[in-house]
Order: structure tokens, then sequence, then C-alpha cells
């Protein structure tokens, strides 16, 4: 009896594993990875995963440092009260550089294959993850990272100053490789490059487009870097470098919720559990009579009889011990469903550095003609029709101050990544409350710590750019943000 059993069980492995005549090797192998890897392969991937990514960071990091929404009812340790730890960056840092890796990978095939235009997007990739990466820690891995291959396993901290350089030369260097007469292989979730060639030439706006978001960010390095003539460069000379022109060029993905292109969030309800809505951000586009309040969020109920009391958010960082008679305004959860769009750089950003470089006297233009085309802009992002005498609202109307532009820029970049942390530090706007429960003594954090991994795997590079900044301190200015 006991041998029969045997043989039946082997007869059932025989079975399962030789079915359908699939060998063992067929059984093993991850039919998931790209078996011959190609440059326009990697694209979709990197701009997929990095955009999405990007939405849950401004979703769970972005909005609770500035103001936009709370973990609500809390009195703990949370982000919205400028708590941060080790562990606070871990996650940003380890899903960058994987797919920083998968973008000099495309670099590799593109030149591979003699692809200039895979080649040059490569380069726009890079500069696009490895900029949100040094601004939020600083000095970083780069020219070193992600070279195992050639036995480098604890790569350099490099200065945020070379990055910054480097970036910007690639960038350029990108503008002059893009060939806007040929289209892409594959898929392009950008562009729909692979479509039309006309993709490529938004690919070479977005290039340009970047180079002045960075260059933007370190003008206070004026002087260590030719930041000013860089930008005037690029402004002045359109047909050599040209930059977003309309909404359509701003960069974004458009989630349809087929596999694989799947929201973010998979399940809206998270996306509004024990959540509230910021007071500030909700003010600030009431002021505004922005039509999009509603999109973006619910209204707020009496807790006395449950009725709406119209767009009410709860203070970010309240006192603790306070006590609440109404339940705040939430977040819409639409804004977790598909179809949806996520903005990576949309072009209402663009023009209100413009309208600050015009401010500055950088460049030449009409600064009050760049905010408002950003204010209009930034309703049609989300397709909202502009309201009758929308720009002549006391509180929308141009009033030449940069508070005002910084101000409308943070609205337009809601759900674009870190962006409005980064541009907060830089400008100091706008200027956000501290109502009475913030902790590092009110102070809006200036970098992230280094995480847990470089600081055991990579002690001694670690120790080095610890040395040159002090210590790994939230209150640190990374370089352009130095005094």
């Amino acid at each position: 009896m006991r041998i029969h059993y045997t043989k039946f069980l082997v007869l059932i492995l025989a079975t399962l594993l030789f079915s359908c005549d699939r060998t063992m090797e067929q059984i093993n192998t991850d039919t998931s990875r790209i078996k011959t890897p190609t440059a326009g392969s990697l694209l979709a991937p990197i701009q997929y995963e990095m955009s999405t990514y990007g939405y849950n960071r401004a979703d769970d990091f972005t909005f609770q440092l500035m103001q936009v929404a709370l973990p609500f009812p809390n009195e703990g340790n949370t982000l919205s009260r400028y708590y941060m730890t080790e562990s606070t960056g871990n996650g940003y840092w380890n899903t960058s550089y994987k797919w920083l890796k998968q973008a000099r990978e495309m670099q590799m095939y593109a030149q591979k294959e003699q692809n200039n235009n895979y080649y040059a997007i490569a380069l726009v990739l890079d500069a696009w993850i490895s900029s949100n990466l040094t601004d939020a820690f600083g000095d970083i891995p780069y020219s070193e990272a992600l070279r195992l291959e050639d036995n480098i396993m604890q790569p350099k901290f490099d200065h945020q100053k070379d990055i910054y350089i480097q970036l910007l030369n690639d960038l350029e260097k990108a503008n002059g490789l893009f060939d806007t007469s040929k289209p892409l292989n594959d898929l392009d979730l950008f562009y729909q490059a692979e479509q039309s060639a006309q993709g490529i030439l938004k690919w070479k706006k977005f290039a340009n487009s970047l180079s002045l978001r960075l260059l933007t960010r370190i003008l206070a390095r004026e002087g260590e870097v030719n930041v000013k003539e860089r930008i005037q460069k690029i402004v002045n000379n359109p047909a050599q470098y040209p930059i977003f022109t309309s909404v359509d060029d701003g960069t974004k993905i458009h989630i349809s919720g087929q596999a694989p292109y799947l929201p973010p969030l998979a399940r809206p309800q998270d996306f509004t559990s024990y959540r509230a809505a910021g007071a500030f951000f909700v003010e600030l586009l009431t002021a505004n009579n922005d039509p999009r309040i509603s999109m973006f969020f619910t209204q707020a109920r009496s807790l006395a009889d449950n009725k709406t009391i119209g767009f009410k958010g709860a203070p970010s960082g309240y006192a603790l011990g306070t006590v609440f008679d109404f339940q705040p305004s939430n977040l819409n959860q639409n804004l977790a469903k598909a179809p949806l769009t996520v903005l990576v750089y949309p072009y209402a950003e663009l023009q209100f550095t413009l309208s600050e470089l015009a401010l500055r006297g950088i460049i030449s233009g009409d600064s009050k003609q760049f905010y408002n085309e950003g204010v209009l802009a930034t309703l049609a992002e989300w397709k909202q029709s502009v309201p009758e005498d929308y720009l002549e609202n006391p509180v929308v109307a141009f009033d030449g101050t940069l508070s005002q532009i910084m101000t409308q820029k943070y609205i337009a970049l809601f759900f674009v990544d870190h962006q409005q942390w980064y541009e907060h530090r830089r400008t100091g706007y706008p200027r956000l409350p501290n109502n009475g429960g913030l902790f590092n003594d009110g102070k809006m954090p200036k970098r992230m710590q280094y995480p847990t991994n470089p600081r055991i795997m990579n002690t001694s590079n670690y120790n080095e750019a610890v040395s040159r900044l002090g210590s790994d301190d939230i209150n640190l200015p990374v370089w352009w943000n130095k005094p």
C-alpha cells in the first residue's frame, strides 16, 4: 500500500512538472521580465513607476509638510508636525536609485543601438530622478553610483554643486541630440512619441524646461555657477532651446486603470482614512474662488447636527489637546481613482518660474503676463473653466510680489512629487502658519537624513558627506539653499 501511495505521488508530481509539455526551465522562467532589453523597452516602466511614485510621495510626504493634508485625528509623531527620522527617506532613496539604474541601462542600450533619441531621453530621465534625489538629501552618490559591474560597491558622495553642473550639462547635451524627424520605436507614456515625431519635440521642450527648473533652484549660487547666463541662453533662443508653450506640452501620464497601468493607490478608501484637508490650503483655494475646490475636497460637517458647513480644513500641526466641534473636509476620493492624470512637470510651473525670473530682471518679458498664464494654466490642467473676473479677484490679481507668485505656484504644484517642499525651502513661500503643535522648534526641515543603508554599508563615504554638511541634521541647508 505504501509503495502504491509513493508511486501515486510521483505520478502527480510528474504531471504538475511536465503537463502541457512545459520543461523545468520554462516553469522557472519569470515571464514578467524583459527577455531581450532594448532602450525603448525600458522607457515606459521608468515613466510609470517614477511618476506614480511621485504621486504617492506628494500624497504621503509633501502634503503633510506643506499643510495640504494631515493625519486626523492625530497628536503623535507625524510629518505634519515636522517630525522626521532616519527612516523617513529610506523608500525615496531606494526607489529613486532603482529606477535611476534603469535610466542608465537605457543610456547604455541606446548607445549600442546608436539611437540618439533614446540616449537623449535617458539623460533627461537621469536628470529628473537625480535632481529630485539630491534636492531631498544634499550630497549623494552620483558619479560612482550603480556601478557594481565596475566593482564599485561603496560609491563616493558627490558634492551637490558637481551633480547640478553635470545634470545641466547632460540636459544641454540631450537638447542637441534629439532628432525631431524620427519617432520612437516603443511606448512613450509622456508624449506618445512612438505615434508621431512631434512627441520628440515635446521631449526636447521637457529637457530645456527641466533645465530652467534646476537653474532657478540654484539662483542663490550665481557666481559659483553661471546660472543667469545659462537661463538667458535658453529663454532667448527658443528655436534652439524650445520650452513648454502650452498645457499639452507639460509632462504627465494618463492612468487608464487597465493593467498594467493601474492607479498609484489600490484602494481609494485608503486615500481618505484617518485624514483631513489642511486648513491653510483649503482657505487659500476658498479665497481664490478656485473652481477646483470641490474636485479636491469634501465639505466639512458639524458634529452637533451632521450638517455640511462648507469647506473647512483642520489646522496642520494643531496644538495638542485641541477639541474640534466639526469633522473637517477631507480629500476627494476621486483624486485616487482611474482614469486620472499624474503630473510630473506641469506647464503652469514653468510659467510661474518665468514670472519670477522676469520679476528679478534675469529675463526680459512681462512678469504679470507669465503669472496670469500660470494661473489660467493650472485650472486648465484640471480641465476647469475660468470663473468670470477670476484674474481680477484681489487675492489672485497680480501684485508684483514674489510671495504671490510662489503662493500660486504652490497651488499649481498640487500632487507634483516634492516640488512644493523644494520651492518653499528655496524661497520661504508661502508663509505657513505655526498652529501651536509643530515639533522641530516649528522649523521646516531643510533636507532628509541619509537612510540607514548607506550609513551602515558605505560608512566611510557616508561619514565624509556628513562631515562636509556638519552633521546628518534635517535643519542644515543643502548647497543651493545656503545663505
